[in-house]
């Protein structure tokens, strides 16, 4: 088997968790998923692992905000779910103290191991950036899917926009702000009963949630 070590991230990783911690005596990690993506995480046969980024030092700016870590890529020789987390026996590692040491890394992988979503069915990365509308009206953008335990929430940036209500380019909405000058938003539960129609291509989310609450 070619060292993988020697790859080119590419570039339609997804972030979807991060190391916690060591698993075991024999070098397994164990990871937190974000949200839902522990069924992505064991499909995948390799892993990118992100080192978390080094705090910038206060006379640096933010130029060091910006860099983004090197990225190590991981064959997974073995991998199940645990509790609401996943382990894993990565290449590689093996080692006890190794994998300790991995903690607060970042875990990506590429969209190409995303198992296809079943009819009625996102993945919550898809539905980050589509806009939303009530009676065809701008509501926002999605900047965030949360889980409360229960159902989705999707986090919605209210946007505006003047005349047609489809935005396009050269037809960009503009921020909605309250009193203050800050960004409004509104949470709206995604569930059948409140959205009525996802088109992830259009990247268009249908919803009737009273926006006032």
């Amino acid at each position: 088997m070619a060292d993988i070590g020697a790859q080119v991230a590419p570039n339609d990783l997804v972030e979807l968790g991060r190391i916690v911690s060591a698993y075991g005596v024999r070098g397994w990690v164990k990871i937190q998923p974000h949200s839902a993506q522990g069924l992505v995480l064991r499909a995948a046969p390799v892993w990118w692992l992100a080192p978390p980024a080094p705090p910038a030092s206060p006379s640096s700016g933010s130029a060091n905000i910006s860099k983004t870590p090197a990225l190590r890529p991981h064959a997974v020789k073995q991998v199940r779910p645990q509790g609401s987390t996943v382990v894993a026996d990565l290449e590689h590692v093996g080692d006890r103290d190794l994998a300790e040491s991995m903690r607060g890394y970042t875990v990506y992988v590429s969209r190409q191991y995303f198992p296809k979503a079943q009819a009625d069915e996102f993945y919550w990365i898809d539905l980050v950036d589509c806009y939303v509308f009530s009676e065809a009206q701008l509501v926002g953008v999605v900047t965030e899917v949360v889980d409360n335990g229960a159902h989705a929430i999707l986090r919605v940036n209210r946007l505006t926009i003047e005349g047609d209500q489809t935005p396009s380019e050269g037809h960009v909405p503009q921020p909605l702000l309250d009193a203050k000058g800050r960004p409004e938003e509104v949470l709206v539960p995604f569930v059948a009963a409140h959205v009525q129609h996802v088109d992830i291509a259009a990247r268009r989310i249908e919803t009737d949630w009273p926006l006032d609450l």
